[in-house]
């Protein structure tokens, strides 16, 4: 588990498992306070039978942090990213950590800007429900500018997902 300081150094600067870069939804676990949380903000539904979930981008999530630190769900307490586990782990030094950061937030903030120039402008959905939603619409092959748009959309997304699995996902 990353320490304190490791978390405060590096989480205010990402927020990828808030924002829905990494996840479309969390699921509660059990001892999770699902009425603080409503109170708090979270909009929870039933994802099965027994599981409540949130979507994502989360709605306590300020931009950089999130405003229900102390009592957030177990789920996201639980949740070291793979940087965070490297740098405790003495594999990545904490500069090169903040630059994968910054690059993945890079590639998500393009995955966004060719979402909003094919219409795509749903921010509080998760990023990965919007790409569906994009590419699922018909494309006009007479329409180069669209049809290129896509074409690059499919390979910002293949960018992203292929950092978010070797450097945050384990």
């Amino acid at each position: 588990m990353a320490t304190a300081d490791e978390i405060t150094q590096f989480c205010p600067h990402c927020g990828l498992c808030c924002d829905s870069t990494l996840f479309a939804d969390v699921e509660l676990r059990a001892g999770d306070d699902a009425q603080k949380l409503r109170k708090a903000g979270l909009k929870l539904y039933p994802k099965t039978k027994t599981r409540l979930a949130f979507d994502q981008p989360c709605r306590c999530f300020a931009g950089r942090l999130c405003q229900i630190y102390p009592d957030r769900p177990k789920r996201c307490r639980a949740f070291d990213c793979g940087l965070l586990q490297r740098v405790a782990d003495a594999e990545l030094t904490p500069a090169a950590a903040l630059k994968k950061i910054t690059a993945a937030k890079q590639l998500a903030d393009r995955v966004r800007e060719l979402l909003r120039s094919l219409g795509q402008r749903e921010e509080q959905m998760a990023l990965t429900h919007r790409y569906a939603e994009a590419m699922a619409a018909p494309v006009d092959l007479a329409d180069e500018a669209g049809a290129e748009r896509h074409g690059k959309l499919m390979l910002a997304v293949n960018d992203l997902m292929t950092r978010l699995q070797r450097d945050f996902l384990r």
